[in-house]
């Protein structure tokens, strides 16, 4: 069997388009479909098949992909266990987060790393939940987060607990609710919302509010970026929630722990099983859990 046709397969499973496999290794589309088509003659069978204006892996291709994943495995054990006879774990790390998660994780792990030969590239990305997984193709380690244990789309992959962030509902200073030291759900019905965009996970907290209370919250904004919720709260735009961790005092905002729903998110480590064999990966892998619960 040929490496690079299994490694082929597991690319096109983990990234879902020949497009996308083509721009990862900056090769044309048709290079791509060409070494399909090679490998199609070498297993002596049909790999893809049309999926609509796309291409799906065949059972035989899938069976290919997840067996390129357990070589891979393989391979980096090895790896691994020459970076033991090296003595100490050395090389790039690379390391894409949520910024509010790797706010509080990353700078401790490279201060930690100083002196060794391990270096941090890190990259930052505010995306969907269903996203994350799709990052662990470029990159060794990803920082996301999740309102459940494992992040959707995940499940083939290495998932390892950070942190649980409790997320609190952020008010204006002067706010009837101001000065309450938990809210519940009908506390906050009439009152206009700052959420994120459908898809990210606190939506799932607002939508538990709304279950909860009997009625939908006036969203009055969607946006990503949690001081830019700071800002707008503070300015007596709308309530919005914000976790625990990250968020500094802001003039003019007050956060207040929320009751009766669900309003933890849990910080997670997302990692393809064969990347966390190396030795580098394996050492910022295991600060990043140390200080996870140094934060608990």
């Amino acid at each position: 069997m040929d490496l690079q046709h299994l490694e082929l397969l597991r690319e096109l499973r983990d990234r879902g388009t020949i497009t996308a496999v083509a721009a990862a290794g900056f090769r044309s589309p048709s290079a791509v479909s060409q070494q399909l088509r090679t490998a199609e003659r070498a297993f002596g069978m049909r790999l893809v098949e049309p999926d609509g204006r796309r291409l799906r892996l065949t059972e035989a291709g899938r069976l290919l992909a997840d067996g390129a994943q357990q070589v891979a495995v393989t391979l980096a054990g090895l790896q691994a266990q020459l970076d033991d006879l090296r003595g100490q774990p050395q090389g790039t790390v690379r390391v894409c987060g949520l910024p509010s998660a790797t706010e509080f994780l990353m700078p401790e792990v490279i201060t930690r790393l100083a002196g060794t030969q391990v270096r941090i590239e890190l990259t930052d990305e505010d995306i969907a939940e269903a996203d994350f997984a799709g990052l662990t193709a470029d990159h060794d380690l990803v920082i996301a987060h999740s309102l459940a244990a494992v992040p959707s789309g995940s499940a083939d992959r290495l998932v390892v607990s950070l942190a649980t962030e409790p997320l609190d509902v952020a008010v204006p200073v002067g706010h009837r609710l101001a000065g309450r030291h938990q809210l519940s759900p009908s506390d906050l019905a009439e009152e206009d919302w700052i959420g994120v965009p459908a898809g990210f996970p606190f939506d799932t907290v607002r939508i538990a509010i709304e279950n909860r209370c009997g009625r939908s919250l006036n969203v009055v904004q969607r946006v990503r970026d949690n001081r830019l919720v700071e800002a707008l709260v503070a300015k007596g735009i709308g309530c919005g929630l914000l976790p625990r961790f990250t968020t500094r005092p802001r003039h003019g905002v007050v956060t207040i722990p929320l009751a009766e729903v669900r309003s933890t998110r849990q910080i997670v480590a997302i990692a393809r099983p064969d990347r966390v064999e190396r030795a580098a990966v394996r050492l910022t892998l295991d600060l990043l859990v140390e200080i996870g619960r140094e934060l608990r």
